[in-house]
């Protein structure tokens, strides 16, 4: 739906960055310079960015999603608002700022491995101020994707939005994503994270946004500051901690679905898959567990939302995903 019949009905609202993918994928696809010119297996225009894929993922494992970006009042923005729109997420709190490009990201991808390339544009035109106040009092969960890229827009506003939204029980999550910039952490991160209820890195985000060297130094500095946190370990699963509780949440070995086509947006599904599960009761670990299952599954196609799963194929998948007590 484009517009809301109610706001009430709303169970997750997504905030950051809403940019079409050129998805390039092959061998080899290392751009060589100097003028030469490779072939390569496929490129393709698909709905990209982390908050975009997070929303779409969600309608599809059937939640009532809204989205809030900034777009341009270009061709790209035109494709993702119909690409959300043919997906059932509300896109009346996606913005067009005039005289602005749509962000577009080149993703590079081989494998598990991909290289990322992303134009900004307009998507760091969305500032707390454009986030409307009825999806804010009328949602169930609120959710940021790619922080870093809205940091010095929406990331000023952001403490007292997720402040707001605890107040009326709302809870929160947040997935900052790789910093462009490689400065991470701040006191305004660190200020929005004593208002998130779940932060989603992934391993290597969790050991930069800590400053510590290991993984478990991370997780002890993250949770000092406030937030459960989940982090993704790619193939290896999910680490989830919640104070002095830890669970492996550990994917079944072999190809499942079958094989790993591209890797793209397979951690924002799986924030998909996790945010589901805690809006429909599940204990932390069996939320994450919900998550591995949408994350695996997205991996089955090429793009972030091409092989995006139902809640019945997620489901079913995620009783094959094993939960471990502790961490090894």
């Amino acid at each position: 739906m484009t517009e809301r019949e109610s706001a009430t009905d709303l169970d997750l609202l997504v905030l950051g960055d809403c940019n079409p993918d050129v998805l390039v994928l092959g061998d080899d696809v290392a751009p060589a310079f100097g003028q030469q010119e490779k072939l390569v297996g496929s490129i393709s225009l698909v709905v990209g960015g982390s908050a975009a894929i997070t929303a779409v993922a969600a309608a599809r494992l059937g939640l009532r999603v809204a989205l809030a970006a900034a777009i341009g009042s270009d061709p790209a923005g035109e494709f993702m608002l119909g690409q959300l729109a043919g997906e059932g997420v509300d896109t009346t709190a996606v913005l067009r700022r005039p005289g602005l490009a749509t962000g577009m990201t080149v993703a590079l991808s081989h494998g598990s491995d991909r290289a990322i390339l992303t134009a900004l544009g307009a998507m760091t035109a969305l500032v707390a101020a454009d986030v409307p106040d009825d999806l804010l009092c009328h949602t169930r969960h609120l959710h940021v994707s790619s922080y870093f890229m809205v940091q010095h827009s929406l990331g000023p506003g952001l403490q007292q939005l997720f402040a707001s939204a605890r107040a009326r029980g709302t809870t929160t999550s947040l997935d900052t994503n790789w910093d462009p910039a490689g400065r991470w952490a701040d006191d305004q991160l660190r200020a929005i994270l004593t208002q998130t209820d779940v932060l989603l890195p992934n391993e290597e985000e969790a050991r930069h946004l800590s400053g510590q060297p290991t993984l478990d130094g991370a997780i002890a500095s993250l949770t000092a500051a406030g937030p459960k946190v989940v982090v993704k370990l790619g193939a290896r699963g999910a680490l989830c901690v919640d104070g002095s509780r830890s669970h492996w949440i550990e994917p079944p070995p072999g190809p499942g679905l079958g094989p790993v086509v591209d890797t793209t947006g397979a951690g924002d599904c799986f924030n998909a898959g996790l945010i589901t599960g805690l809006l429909g009761g599940l204990e932390l670990p069996a939320a994450a567990r919900l998550g591995c299952a949408a994350g695996s599954a997205s991996t089955r196609a090429a793009g972030g939302t091409a092989a995006a799963p139902d809640l019945a194929t997620a489901v079913a998948l995620s009783e094959s995903v094993t939960i471990k007590p502790g961490w090894q």
